[in-house]
């Protein structure tokens, strides 16, 4: 298969997912929203124990001086 028609059906497929546009459920995004609390107490970083801040962000005095 050449270039061209291969660039043609790359294209066909792009025009396609531009213009797509799926049937939004506004009752099921109207009840996903509705049960996240607002608190902001649920939130749970699970990669916060995998780093120590002080080795990768925190620069000290030593650090900029040099």
């Amino acid at each position: 298969m050449g270039r061209g028609r291969q660039k043609a059906k790359h294209t066909k497929v792009a025009r396609e997912l531009k213009y797509f546009s799926p049937d939004t459920n506004y009752g099921a995004l109207e009840k996903e929203l509705a049960t996240k609390s607002d608190s902001g107490d649920d939130y749970v970083d699970k990669w916060a124990d995998d780093f120590d801040d002080d080795e990768y962000g925190a620069e000290t005095d030593q650090n900029k001086s040099a």
